[in-house]
């Protein structure tokens, strides 16, 4: 089932304002909120929906790939989807943003539940991998299994940092909420604040005995091997961003994103224009002159082309669809051939005898087609 575009799920334009665009995501959050759902599954799918699309929208780089590649720039494998997100990712991720009247009185004891689950641990850095990949693999789109280096959850204490589960404790300040809140009375009526807990650092539990695998941070510094779905028709400088497959969160943190950045490797003997594939097809005088089939390279492979007698040097042949397909979209270039009459740069005795008795023939003079178009022209059209 195709995914539903993230401006409509949240109901705003291209031009929506971050503003503009949090406060439609917190309308839809509120509206298919679990607590005011209980059991519907199509809410809670929608609400995790509306999450998915506000995690993009809302971070400038994501927003800024999914503008321009569509869904394929923000795919992975981590936990992003709508299915991929769980209920402490959003809470942990966006909870603020629904406000009191969310967490207080509204949904009474859930919200409550909710903030604690969000202060769990502190949130993992992004990662960032280059990843290098052949015109071949670019053109038809490629699975990889790449090992990575980066912080992992400690397999010892579950990424908790504790020894065991009896040394985690439910923070004793802040009644496990990672919050302390304060009522000051004013000319203006009564004030509230709200401030981190400073004995649990807003997590809302403390370790009374640190894991010594990990010396109470959950993570430890290892390796992790990721498989990854690339789209066919990616570029050199584009971003795919795998939600949860950065650095591990300490104690039990969200893990953070990998940003994988694409990297194209130099084809041996051709070169890429945006979606279209050019070759420059070098060929003897008595090539062009009789006409001959060649045998040219394209990304599928080997494909054979006419060259009528007497094509000039300069001459573009466009193979039709054999360029890079465009990410999210049906859209796709060509190949271009430029041709090139290759001059003979040593000739035997009897070779110049012949081209002098040939160079006086009327054929030999140079007889330019009006019709034909000039330098600038075809470079333009090579580039189009």
């Amino acid at each position: 089932m195709a995914k539903r575009d993230y401006y409509e799920i949240l109901g705003v334009s291209k031009s929506a304002t971050s503003d503009e665009i949090k406060k439609a995501y917190r309308k839809v959050a509120m509206q298919y909120h679990p607590d005011r759902n209980p059991g519907d599954k199509s809410a809670e799918e929608k609400f995790k929906e509306a999450a998915e699309a506000y995690e993009v929208l809302s971070d400038t780089d994501k927003k800024a790939q999914y503008d321009r590649y569509g869904h394929a720039g923000v795919s992975g494998n981590g936990r992003q989807g709508a299915g991929g997100m769980n209920m402490d990712d959003i809470f942990s991720q966006f909870g603020d943003i629904f406000g009191d009247d969310l967490f207080g009185s509204f949904f009474g004891g859930g919200g409550s539940r909710s903030r604690t689950q969000r202060n769990r641990g502190v949130k993992g850095s992004n990662l960032r991998i280059k990843l290098k990949l052949s015109y071949e693999e670019i053109a038809k789109g490629v699975t990889k299994n790449i090992k990575v280096k980066k912080y992992i959850a400690c397999s010892t204490c579950g990424g908790s940092g504790a020894k065991d589960k009896g040394n985690v404790h439910t923070c004793s300040t802040c009644g496990g909420s990672g919050q302390m809140r304060r009522v000051q009375n004013t000319f203006l009526g009564q004030m509230q604040t709200v401030t981190t807990c400073p004995t649990c650092n807003g997590e809302g539990t403390t370790i009374t005995a640190k894991c010594s695998a990990c010396r109470g941070e959950g993570r430890v510094y290892g390796e992790e091997a990721i498989s990854m779905d690339i789209p066919a028709g990616v570029q050199e400088g584009m971003q795919l961003n795998i939600g949860g497959k950065g650095n591990a969160g300490e104690r039990g943190g969200m893990p953070g994103d990998l940003i994988i950045v694409i990297e194209e490797e130099p084809h041996k003997e051709l070169h890429r224009e945006g979606l279209n594939v050019a070759y420059d097809l070098h060929i003897s005088f008595t090539d062009a002159a009789f006409g001959s089939q060649i045998e040219v390279p394209t990304i599928d492979g080997r494909a054979k082309i006419k060259i009528p007698a007497g094509t000039q040097s300069g001459k573009i042949f466009r193979l039709k669809g054999k360029g890079f397909p465009a990410v999210n979209s049906y859209e796709k270039g060509d190949q271009l051939i430029h041709v090139n009459i290759w001059t003979p740069q040593h000739l035997s005795p009897e070779e110049k005898a012949t081209l002098e008795k040939l160079s006086h023939s009327p054929n030999f003079k140079p007889q330019p087609d009006k019709n034909e178009k000039n330098f600038f022209d075809k470079v333009r059209e090579m580039f189009s």
